[in-house]
């Protein structure tokens, strides 16, 4: 059977489920669930690849579930994903009252077009024309957030990698995938679909001043004022910025999460966080330094002690042009020449670009969503452009890939030279978890 037959079986079946899809889709919607806490998401999804009979592990990095269908014959393996998480925005009129959880950066959309592709193959017999598997993947907390929850995970011994797919990565999820692709759904207000450009990678800081508590009206010169530290430390890093170089895109955007708690006495426990984010690992870490001596110089100041903790983030995410050519073709296929835009750089972090360090990837993008990413405005507006088309974009990629002995995959992965093995990634995540507590002679044991 040809490729267009197979390409339309998909379609049609996609298009059969259309009330299924968008009832998963607004079901996962209107229960955002935060990053490893995604566990009734991760059910439906379960819940799905049972239906039709897809094998699947679950409890994968906690909530995580990969299910593997097979072609006609062995081949290679690639990896449709979705992610399964929200982001807090508490005033989002569908945020969970309790988290302030709020699917605000359309994962939502994600977990319906996995489960509206695992249709498609399972249901229209295609299949059996298609050489290889296909790894159907829910992955966990892209979302960088809740950082102190997921560090007391890790002190459990429950994760080792705040992002989701680094922790799978690291247990093995991708060991057997050879390619990776998703869809991330934006709001826009020309063009339709795209594939992602480069991003920034980032790594994760969190900044504990540690002062001297005194009455302060009575006795201000008794104690070491924590949040004034904090704040030279923070002038600092905006003192550094135009050192930062331009093509780098050095982003550095902290916030203070406990800043005292009477007014009547000097603050002695203030507490930071921030995001180091930057387009190449050479200058995320060139930018982490300076912004650990512009803490430390806080710490200097006001005689102060400062513990920073500086965590893996993600990877900037590179595109494999390649594999993102055989994408564009089916997209334009849906939505025309004039619905396609392509995409420049992203300032933004995902964990993706940790997966495209390690296999050919890409980040799928379709409108669909109106509002601000990440704002309590935004809303599917076109939910046959957020949670069916990009669903048979990705059906009709896995085809092509596939099929005729799925010579176009092993065309690109026998092309393919990793920027890091996994080995390597895991070795320079780990290289990157540092704790330094920093304090003058005048700090003492405060």
């Amino acid at each position: 059977m040809d490729r267009v037959r197979l390409k339309s079986r998909v379609c049609d079946v996609i298009d059969a489920r259309w009330d299924e899809i968008l009832a998963l889709a607004e079901d996962i919607r209107v229960h955002p669930e935060l990053g490893y806490k995604e566990h009734r998401t991760a059910d439906l999804v379960s819940q799905h690849l049972s239906r039709l009979g897809i094998e699947h592990e679950t409890g994968l990095a906690i909530t995580g579930v990969k299910g593997m269908v097979w072609g006609g014959a062995p081949g290679p393996t690639v990896a449709y994903m979705g992610e399964l998480d929200s982001v807090l925005v508490r005033d989002h009129p569908d945020a969970d009252p309790e988290t302030g959880a709020a699917h605000a950066c359309g994962h939502n959309a994600q977990i319906a077009n996995l489960i509206a592709v695992a249709y498609g193959l399972a249901e229209s017999g295609v299949l059996p024309h298609l050489t290889g598997r296909v790894a159907l993947m829910a992955v966990p907390s892209e979302e960088y957030v809740e950082v102190a929850y997921r560090l007391g995970l890790k002190e459990q011994g429950k994760i080792e990698f705040l992002g989701g797919k680094p922790e799978m990565v690291r247990l093995g999820a991708f060991d057997d995938v050879d390619m990776a692709f998703m869809t991330h759904q934006t709001s826009r207000e020309t063009g339709r679909m795209s594939v992602a450009g480069p991003s920034n990678g980032c790594v994760v800081k969190m900044i504990a001043y540690q002062g001297r508590a005194a009455h302060a009206g009575g006795s201000p010169h008794r104690g070491i004022n924590a949040l004034k530290a904090a704040n030279v430390g923070l002038h600092a890093i905006d003192a550094i910025r135009e050192t930062f170089q331009d093509d780098d895109h050095i982003r550095v955007h902290p916030i203070i999460t406990q800043g005292g708690e009477l007014v009547n006495v000097i603050p002695a426990n203030v507490r930071l966080e921030t995001y180091v984010r930057g387009a190449s690992v050479e200058a995320i870490i060139a930018a982490s330094e300076k912004v650990d001596r512009c803490l430390r110089a806080g710490a200097m100041a006001l005689g102060a002690q400062v513990r920073i903790r500086t965590l893996p983030g993600y990877l900037p995410r590179l595109v494999w042009s390649e594999l993102g050519a055989v994408y564009r073709q089916n997209a334009v296929e849906l939505v025309g020449e004039d619905g396609w835009w392509d995409s420049t750089f992203m300032a933004g972090s995902t964990d993706m670009g940790d997966i495209s360090h390690i296999m050919p990837a890409i980040e799928a993008q379709a409108a669909g969503f109106c509002g601000t990413g990440h704002g309590a405005d935004y809303m599917p507006c076109d939910p046959e452009l957020a949670y069916i088309t990009p669903a048979k974009a990705a059906a009709m990629t896995l085809i092509d890939l596939m099929a005729d002995d799925a010579q176009q995959a092993r065309a690109i992965i026998d092309g393919h030279i990793p920027a890091m093995t996994k080995d390597e990634y895991l070795a320079f995540m780990r290289q990157i978890d540092r704790d330094e507590l920093w304090k003058t002679p005048e700090a003492g044991d405060v």
